[in-house]
C-alpha cells in the first residue's frame, strides 16, 4: 500500500479516486491470488484425477450451483444498493438479510436432496452432491462481503479470501500427496466455504462490530423480497444457462467430456472476473452520482460501459491466441480437447462485460422487474441449442452456445424489451465509439498529469 500512497501523492489523485483505486487494487489482488492459486491446485487436481474423475467433480459442483440462486434469492445486488444508500440502519439490513438467506439456504438444500434422490441413480454421485450442497448454507455470510463492497472497503474481505485460498490449497496439496480418492477433494471444496465464512465473521467483528447488534425487520424483509424476486427469476435463468451445459454434457456424452470442457471454462474464468470486479467497485459510486446529478450519472454510465467492453476485448484476444500453449503446458496432453474450447470461450469475457454493465444499470435504476425477460430469452435459446448442438458438435457446440447466450441476453434482447432499449443504445454506442472516447480520455488525462 505504500506504493499506492506514493502514486497518489505524485499524481495528486483525489481522495474519492484513491478509494476507488485502492478498492480495485485489493479486489484484483484477491481475485488474482484466488484464481492463480485455484488454477495451480486445480491443474494438479485435474492431472491427478484425469478427465473422467475431474469431469465427475465438475458435474457435482455444477449440479449444486444450479440451485444456488434459490439460496441467495437474488439478494446480493439489492443488499449492496441499499447498504450504499443507507435506506435503513445497516444492522437491520444485515440482520434481515442473514435470516432470509439462512431460511432459503436450508430450503434449497432440502430441494437438492429431493431432486438428486429422484434423478441420480449412482449412489456415489448422489452422496457427493449432498455433501457439496452444504456449501449453500455456509455461503450465507457473504452478506458481510456485500457490506464491505457497499462502503468500498474490499481490503478486509480480500484478506479473508486470500487466507481461505491458501489454507484450501494446502489441504488439497496434502490430499494429492497422500493420493486421496475423489470424495476427499469434494469434501475439501465444501470446507473452503466454512473457512471463508469464518473469515468474514472475524473481519466484521474486528473492524465494524458484533453481529449481535443485527436485527430482523419485517418491513426490510418484505422490501428485499419484493425487490429481489425479479432478480431471483432472472438469476435462475442465468444460472441455468451458465451451468446447465456441464450437466447436459455429462448426460448426453460422458464424464470425460465434462472434464475437457471444464478445463477450457476454468481457464476462461481467468479474465471473466475483470468486468465483475470493475462493476462491484464502481456501482456504489454510480449510485451516489445518480442521487446527486442525473446528467453526471448518464455521462459516467456511458464511460462505465465503454471501459467494461473494451478492457475485456484486449484480454480475450490475448487468452484466445495463447490457448494451445496454456492447455498443453498446464494440463498435459490428456486435455488437448480443451484447446478449441478455450479459444472460443476466451471471448466470453467480452459478452459477460456487456451483460454485467447493463445489469448494474438495471439495478441502480430499479428496473430489475423486467430483467427476467432478457434472461429467460437467453435461457430458452441456451437449453434448446444445447440439446441440438451437443449431440452433433460435442463440447465445441456447448462453448459456442455459451457465448451466443450472453450475446443474446446481455445485448440483443434489449431491442425487444421496451424499457431496456436505451441499454441497447448505450452498448451500441460503446461498440462503435467507446474505444475512441477511452483513448481521448486517457490521452488528455495523461497530459494533465
Amino acid at each position: 500500500m505504500k506504493i499506492l500512497d506514493k502514486l497518489y501523492s505524485k499524481f495528486n489523485i483525489t481522495p474519492n479516486r484513491q478509494k476507488v483505486f485502492s478498492n480495485i487494487y485489493w479486489a484484483v489482488l484477491g481475485k488474482v491470488v484466488n484464481i492463480l492459486s485455484g488454477l495451480l491446485v486445480g491443474i494438479l487436481v485435474a492431472r491427478y484425477l484425469g478427465p473422467e474423475q475431474y469431469g465427475l467433480m465438475s458435474y457435482v459442483i455444477s449440479y449444486v450451483t444450479l440451485f444456488s440462486i434459490l439460496a441467495t434469492f437474488g439478494f446480493d445486488n439489492i443488499e449492496i444498493r441499499e447498504l450504499s444508500k443507507q435506506s435503513w440502519p445497516k444492522e437491520q439490513i444485515l440482520g434481515t438479510a442473514l435470516y432470509l438467506r439462512l431460511f432459503f439456504a436450508v430450503c434449497t438444500v432440502v430441494l437438492v436432496l429431493i431432486t438428486v434422490i429422484i434423478f441420480e441413480s449412482d449412489k456415489f454421485t448422489l452422496w457427493m452432491i449432498i455433501i457439496y450442497s452444504l456449501s449453500l448454507i455456509l455461503n450465507t455470510l457473504i452478506i458481510i462481503r456485500n457490506y464491505f463492497t457497499s462502503i468500498i472497503l474490499n481490503e478486509y474481505v480480500v484478506k479473508t479470501e486470500i487466507t481461505r485460498t491458501i489454507i484450501g490449497s494446502l489441504i488439497k496439496i496434502v490430499l494429492l500427496f497422500i493420493k486421496a480418492p475423489l470424495e476427499w477433494f469434494i469434501i475439501a471444496s465444501t470446507f473452503d466455504f466454512f473457512i471463508v465464512a469464518g473469515g468474514y465473521y472475524f473481519s466484521f467483528r474486528n473492524k465494524i462490530g458484533s453481529l449481535k447488534k443485527w436485527t430482523f425487520n419485517k418491513k426490510v424483509a418484505i422490501f428485499h423480497l419484493k425487490e429481489s424476486f425479479p432478480l431471483l427469476l432472472s438469476g435462475t435463468a442465468i444460472i441455468l444457462y451458465q451451468k446447465i451445459d456441464q450437466v447436459m454434457i455429462r448426460n448426453i456424452i460422458d464424464n470425460e467430456s465434462v472434464g475437457q470442457y471444464a478445463v477450457g471454462a476454468k481457464l476462461a474464468e481467468f479474465i471473466i472476473f475483470i468486468p465483475m470486479i470493475i462493476a462491484q467497485t464502481v456501482t456504489p459510486l454510480l449510485v451516489q452520482a445518480r442521487e446527486k446529478d442525473i446528467k453526471l450519472y448518464e455521462i459516467k454510465r456511458q464511460q462505465f460501459s465503454d471501459l467494461m467492453l473494451w478492457s475485456t476485448v484486449l484480454f480475450s484476444l490475448i487468452l484466445s491466441l495463447s490457448a494451445k500453449p496454456l492447455v498443453t503446458i498446464l494440463y498435459g496432453s490428456s486435455y488437448t480437447e480443451a484447446i478449441p474450447v478455450l479459444q472460443i470461450m476466451a471471448w466470453k469475457a467480452v459478452f459477460a462485460a456487456m451483460f454485467t454493465s447493463s445489469g448494474q444499470f438495471i439495478i441502480i435504476e430499479k428496473k430489475q422487474r423486467f430483467a427476467v425477460l432478457r434472461n429467460l430469452i437467453g435461457c430458452f435459446f441456451n437449453i434448446i441449442l444445447n440439446f441440438l448442438l451437443i449431440p452433433v458438435m460435442g463440447i465445441m457446440g456447448a462453448a459456442i452456445i455459451s457465448i451466443c447466450t450472453l450475446f443474446i441476453t446481455g445485448y440483443l434482447s434489449h431491442i425487444f424489451i421496451k424499457p431496456y432499449r436505451y441499454l441497447f443504445n448505450i452498448q451500441t454506442n460503446s461498440i462503435l465509439y467507446g474505444i475512441f472516447r477511452l483513448r481521448k480520455h486517457f490521452s488528455s488525462h495523461t497530459k494533465t498529469l
